[in-house]
């Protein structure tokens, strides 16, 4: 089926919502995945926990430099593709491109498994497992590129929630499922490293089956190979491939720095402390995400048809995202004390990390909702400097701060405030280049609005967080969710709220028989 002979969509607020609502249940792997890290915790220790997240860290930072930016590039290229060929075409180049190197990367790094162990710090039980696990895990990075790319590719035809049965499944619950079950077989950590690799093999297995139902792959093996699409997508990976290195050292970076820093176990355990803070951060981060997998294709599509339309769409997507990062942010940061719990007394010492990402995710959400604007609309040499300086600064900070502060809160505050610069300079970046920016005359009465709601929600927080943990957590629970339906509720106008359709009017967020 051609996805061009269709008449062009209107790209508004309500197409905004409609995929940002499959976009966010596709996403809800990532809540699945903060419940899951406790139990990992439980069954591995700290200390080995300390160990996988370096090694998925160091994965996910390989991946995306030998990915060459290919899941970036087919935001910008496939929804401009005239014909299912030059899709296909897209396609073929991103895989290739995209997975390729990361297939020599990884038999170059298993052959060497043995010369990199040595530069682990792990516990001393640990030690003699590091070698065989880089040499099974590394495996994990060309699936790893494989499943980027093509949840990229779906979502380039705007099928934002085809990643609910990829994610889940395989992010989440069958890795748990199979990580349990080796557990108590009597793998010990080794389990949890099969039920990776074992897991991710699944999710690889789907993608091409659903791959199969928005391309064409028998177009794969005819046409150009190096035509003009094939062109138009190497470059466009290429300019946004620094972005994509440098956002993806402050999310895994950090743990590998301080399991570099500090010897033995203790580096294990501050990198799974890391990771603890930046997994309950990543609930935060998921607004974002959503609105970056969402706005990337239709402002791409909007710029064909109309800038109007995507200034309204920026406008639209800032308002939302700031009624809801900010009152989810300020109740995680008030009832930390509690969440952290449920990792073991030693998790509190990650209350200060905790704090600090929580906030620094709610405004790079905020600011970095220009960034795939960016991408689609402007320059490519643009979309490299908010990149250079972000880890610029950051190194600058930490740097100046892990002398002050212990070393997971020095690094931590270092990333976070990479994390904000680098978020806020693309947005500078349209106001200047393409006279474009989100702040029309409603959003200071939304900000205000927002700020009030946040306050409150968050001394309920702090209130709750007294309570004894196990009825503490619920009712943290609960506070968040109230404290965001309160914040849309009185913070957005009419029109935001009908855009979002049947759940504006089931969660009562517009009056009874208001238009969507």
């Amino acid at each position: 089926m051609s996805q061009s002979a269709n008449p062009p969509e209107q790209i508004d607020s309500h197409r905004v919502a409609r995929g940002l609502g499959s976009t966010v249940l596709a996403r809800m792997g990532a809540v699945v995945e903060i419940v899951a890290q406790p139990l990992y915790v439980l069954m591995f220790g700290l200390a080995g926990y300390g160990l996988y997240a370096v090694m998925w860290a160091a994965v996910n930072l390989i991946e995306n430099i030998f990915d060459l930016g290919m899941t970036s590039a087919m935001q910008r290229t496939v929804p401009k593709s005239a014909s299912d060929a030059e899709a296909a075409e897209a396609l073929r180049t991103a895989l290739l491109l995209g997975v390729g190197p990361c297939i020599l990367v990884a038999a170059i790094i298993s052959y060497f498994a043995h010369d990199i162990a040595p530069l682990l710090n792990v516990a001393e039980a640990d030690e003699a497992l590091v070698a065989p696990a880089i040499q099974l895990f590394i495996w994990t990075l060309p699936l790893w590129a494989f499943v980027e790319i093509s949840t990229s590719a779906l979502r380039a035809r705007m099928v934002f929630g085809a990643e609910i049965r990829l994610r889940i499944v395989w992010e989440q619950i069958i890795r748990l499922v199979i990580a349990t079950l080796f557990f108590f077989g009597g793998l010990g950590l080794r389990g949890l490293f099969f039920a990776h690799i074992i897991s991710l093999t699944i999710t690889a297995i789907l993608c091409v089956r659903l791959l199969q139902r928005y391309y064409k792959l028998s177009e794969l093996r005819h046409g150009n190979w190096w035509g003009n699409t094939a062109q138009h997508t190497f470059w466009a990976g290429i300019s946004i491939l620094p972005s994509n290195v440098i956002a993806r050292i402050f999310g895994d970076a950090p743990a590998l720095i301080l399991n570099f820093i500090l010897p033995g176990a203790d580096g294990a355990r501050a990198a799974g402390l890391f990771t603890i803070a930046r997994k309950l951060s990543s609930v935060v981060q998921l607004v974002r995400i959503a609105f970056v997998y969402v706005m990337a294709p239709l402002a791409a599509s909007a710029e064909r048809a109309d800038r109007a339309q995507v200034k309204d769409i920026y406008s639209y997507a800032i308002r939302l995202i700031l009624a809801i990062a900010f009152p989810l942010a300020t109740v995680i940061a008030a009832g930390r004390s509690s969440i952290l719990s449920l990792f073991g007394d030693q998790a509190q010492v990650a209350q200060a990390a905790v704090t600090i990402l929580v906030f620094a995710r709610a405004a790079e959400a905020l600011f970095g909702i220009s960034v795939p604007v960016l991408q689609v609309i402007a320059a490519y040499k643009h979309q490299i400097t908010a990149s250079i300086l972000g880890v610029i600064i950051a190194s600058l900070a930490g740097w100046q701060l892990i002398g002050p502060f212990d070393p997971l809160t020095g690094i931590t505050l270092a990333m976070a405030i990479g994390i904000i610069v680098m978020a806020a300079i693309p947005m500078v970046q349209l106001a200047l280049t393409e006279s474009l920016h989100p702040f029309d005359s409603r959003f200071p009465t939304v900000a205000a609005k927002v700020a009030a709601v946040s306050v409150t929600g968050g001394l309920a927080a702090m209130l709750a967080s007294r309570l004894p943990d196990i009825i503490a957590i619920p009712v943290i629970a609960m506070i968040g969710a109230l404290c965001i339906w309160t914040s849309l509720r009185v913070s957005l106008p009419l029109e935001d709220r009908a855009s979002l359709g049947k759940v504006a009017r089931k969660l009562r967020l517009v009056p009874q028989g208001a238009e969507s």
